[in-house]
């Protein structure tokens, strides 16, 4: 296989690869920097399968990415925003790690790419738990990006808004799946309310495609987001959402992809409820989702050749996904099994909540009981009787919150998932 890039510059070089930040680069001076930047690696002794920690944000993450690929070695991309340790813990087994531009005397490429080899070691989000690395293959990579544009069209003059970092696996994904159809990357290098909304709503941007988690779409809605132009789909993943934020996007014009995916599948596993092209998905007597396809990680497979998700879901007669919470999350009272995710649906359907975490803690009587941790929206006002009034107008009795602290915020990572397993460290017990 000729590679991504090269391939790219070859026969759209004066397509813009990248733009943001106030800089373009085409698909011709991508390459170059590319070549420069393998160049410059191949100087610090790196060889194909030794593993590069990328310190970068940005476009020079980008250059940095393509020039390891250039020469067969593996990008390990760093979140910048990590705690010291925490970076470290994720260079441990790279040979070199680049917290610099790249720049050295142009590299010849590789003619050929195995489409087995690895291409990229990818961090877990740490949400659930410890951060593991996954490693990803050319193939993993290159069937996703064909799943992902069969799941949501693609139109030869796209434009990606990427305003997830690229050390994540949803803002890697937009990157390489843009490389691999040869279109644009509007690159943002972190969510700015303000920022994104105004490049959705500008048509000389022409934004076709963007990727967002919940708490960014619903930011995006409050501060107005309404029609926006040119965008064909806002892809939405990384978390539960609630169906009342669907129904608020509906509302304002905004087309919603939701979208289910995971780390150890290059991001994307299903959009609007199917399977990307390739995937199979399985339900497990216990309610877990099951996936296997050529975009899964090898290493990430069980004995049985399937990925376990951890995830709990259902699959209707025409074989749409639905999903219902985590297995580690889900709590258990009187014998009764409860998801987070649909009481937290719930409490985000009341006009005052802006945020909402649902939690089990230790109940004398029924073992466990439901807790929540509630944001209200500024300006609005509520109490916890009002909220569990609320949540028992939907839910079944056992469902209903028997506790409700009002907090100012919750836990979140980068990419704006909840960090569940930090609310004890960070939060006290509802009272």
């Amino acid at each position: 296989m000729e590679l991504w890039l090269a391939r790219a510059a070859r026969t759209q070089g004066d397509r813009v690869a990248l733009e943001g930040s106030g800089t373009r680069l085409d698909y011709q001076a991508l390459f170059d920097r590319a070549r420069a930047a393998a160049g410059a690696l191949l100087e610090r002794g790196v060889g194909a399968g030794d593993q590069v920690a990328l310190a970068l944000a940005g476009q020079e993450l980008v250059v940095a990415l393509h020039g390891c690929l250039a020469i067969g070695a593996v990008a390990v991309p760093i979140d910048l925003r990590l705690r010291e340790d925490e970076q470290q813990a994720r260079t441990a087994g790279a040979v070199t790690v680049v917290s610099e531009p790249l720049d050295g005397a142009p590299a010849p490429l590789r003619q050929a790419v195995a489409l087995e080899e690895i291409a990229t070691i990818m961090h877990t989000s740490g949400t659930a738990a410890a951060p593991r690395p996954v490693a990803l293959s050319y193939d993993n990579w290159l069937w996703n990006a064909i799943g992902s544009a069969l799941a949501l069209g693609l139109d030869p003059q796209e434009r990606w808004l990427c305003p997830m970092p690229l050390a994540h696996v949803g803002g890697l994904s937009v990157q390489l799946r843009s490389a691999i159809y040869a279109t644009t990357v509007v690159l943002h290098d972190r969510f700015d309310t303000e920022a994104v909304l105004g490049a959705l709503m500008d048509p000389a941007r022409a934004v076709t495609l963007v990727s967002l988690v919940p708490t960014m779409l619903a930011r995006l809605l409050d501060a107005g987001l309404r029609e926006p132009p040119t965008l064909r789909w806002a892809l939405l993943g990384g978390g539960p959402i609630a169906p009342a934020l669907l129904v608020a996007a509906g509302a304002a014009g905004v087309n919603v992809a939701p979208s289910y995916g995971m780390t150890e599948a290059c991001s994307q596993i299903a959009t609007n409820g199917l399977a990307l092209l390739g995937t199979e998905l399985r339900i497990a007597d216990d309610g877990e989702i099951l996936v296997r396809g050529p975009s899964v990680a090898r290493g990430a497979l069980g004995d049985d050749g399937w990925l376990h998700t951890g995830d709990l879901g259902a699959l209707d007669g025409r074989g749409r996904l639905t999903i219902t919470g985590r297995k580690a999350d889900r709590i258990v009272s009187g014998g009764e099994n409860i998801a987070p995710a649909e009481v937290e649906a719930v409490l985000l359907e009341h006009p005052a909540v802006a945020d909402a975490a649902v939690v089990g803690v230790p109940d004398p009587e029924w073992g466990e009981a439901v807790a929540a941790y509630v944001v209200l929206r500024a300006g609005m006002a509520s109490d916890g009787e009002a909220l569990r009034a609320h949540c028992a107008r939907t839910l079944a009795g056992f469902k209903v919150p028997k506790a409700i602290r009002l907090v100012s915020g919750l836990p979140r990572g980068e990419t704006g998932k909840l960090r569940r397993r930090d609310l004890g460290k960070s939060l006290r017990e509802p009272g």
